[in-house]
C-alpha cells in the first residue's frame, strides 16, 4: 500500500509542477499586450475496483458501495480565459484594441492566417499595416506616402487624408474573425493563435455585427492576468506539492518501518 501511496503522490507533485509552470507563464505575461491567461485542469487517473458495487456479498445480500482506489491524476489541459483585459489609451493612431469578441488577421510566414488580440501595429517602409514583427494585417491596408490624420472607425474602416485632396479617402477596413471554439485556438508565441479542427473555422465579418467586438482607435488590451489571483494560485500550488512530498516521505518511512520491524 505504501509504494502504491508513493505513486499517487509522485503523480500529484507532476501535476502541481505542471501547474506551477502555467501560473508562471501567466504572470511572466503580465504586460504582455493583448495576453490570455491560462488555467490548468486536473483529472483523475484510472480507479482500480477492488470490490464492485452490487456484487454478491452473500448468498442473499449485496454490496451498497464498493471499493474503488484511485492512482492519482493528472494535467487533462489547459484552457484559455477569454475575459477581456483593461484599455489602455495610448494616443498612437495604429494602435487598436477590440471591445468584444474577436481577433485581428495577420498573414504569417508560409501563408498561414494567425489570430491575434494584440493592435499594436505599425505602418511598413512600402506603407503595409504591420505588427510589430513585419506580419501584414488582413485584408491589407495601405497607407500612401504623405497621408496624414490616419482615422479608423469602431468598423474598421480606414480613412486618411492625402496631399491635395480635401475629403478623407478610404483605405480599406480592417475585418475581425470569431470563432464557434475560440478556446480552441492553438496559441503559436509572439501573441498569435492559430486555427485548430477544435477552434472551428473562422467567421470572419465586419466588427461589431454578428457578435463581433468594435475597433477602437488609440488603444490597447492589456492582459487580463490578475497578480493578486495568480499570486494566491501559486501560494496554493506550492502547498500542495509540499503536501504531496510529504506523503512521499511518510510512505518511506511507513516501509523502512515494515523492512525493519517485520
Amino acid at each position: 500500500m505504501s509504494s502504491a501511496a508513493m505513486h499517487i503522490a509522485r503523480t500529484g507533485l507532476d501535476a502541481q509542477d505542471m501547474r506551477m509552470r502555467v501560473i508562471s507563464n501567466n504572470l511572466a505575461n503580465v504586460n504582455t499586450t493583448g495576453f490570455k491567461k491560462d488555467r490548468a485542469s486536473f483529472a483523475t487517473l484510472a480507479y482500480q475496483t477492488v470490490t464492485a458495487a452490487g456484487a454478491q456479498s452473500t448468498a442473499e445480500s449485496k454490496y451498497a458501495t464498493g471499493l474503488n482506489l484511485g492512482t492519482g491524476v493528472k494535467i487533462q489541459g489547459t484552457a484559455r480565459i477569454d475575459t477581456a483585459g483593461s484599455m489602455q489609451t495610448t494616443g498612437n493612431s495604429l494602435d487598436l484594441a477590440l471591445d468584444g469578441e474577436g481577433y485581428f488577421q495577420v498573414q504569417m510566414p508560409g501563408g498561414t492566417t494567425g489570430y491575434t488580440r494584440a493592435g499594436n501595429f505599425s505602418r511598413s517602409a512600402e506603407g503595409l499595416l504591420v505588427t510589430s514583427d513585419g506580419y501584414q494585417v488582413q485584408p491589407g491596408i495601405t497607407v500612401p506616402q504623405g497621408a496624414t490624420g490616419i482615422t479608423i472607425g469602431t468598423d474598421g474602416t480606414v480613412s486618411a487624408t492625402i496631399a491635395g485632396q480635401t475629403e478623407p479617402q478610404s483605405l480599406g477596413q480592417i475585418q475581425v474573425a470569431t470563432f464557434p471554439n475560440a478556446a480552441g485556438l492553438q496559441s503559436k508565441g509572439d501573441n498569435y493563435l492559430v486555427e485548430t479542427a477544435a477552434s472551428g473555422a473562422a467567421n470572419v465579418g465586419v466588427a461589431g455585427q454578428d457578435g463581433r467586438g468594435n475597433v477602437r482607435q488609440g488603444e490597447l488590451e492589456a492582459s487580463n492576468v490578475n497578480t493578486v489571483e495568480e499570486l494566491v494560485d501559486m501560494i496554493e500550488c506550492q502547498r500542495a506539492y509540499e503536501v504531496n512530498s510529504k506523503m512521499i516521505s511518510a510512505s518511506d518511512d511507513m516501509l523502512k518501518y515494515v523492512n525493519q520491524n517485520i
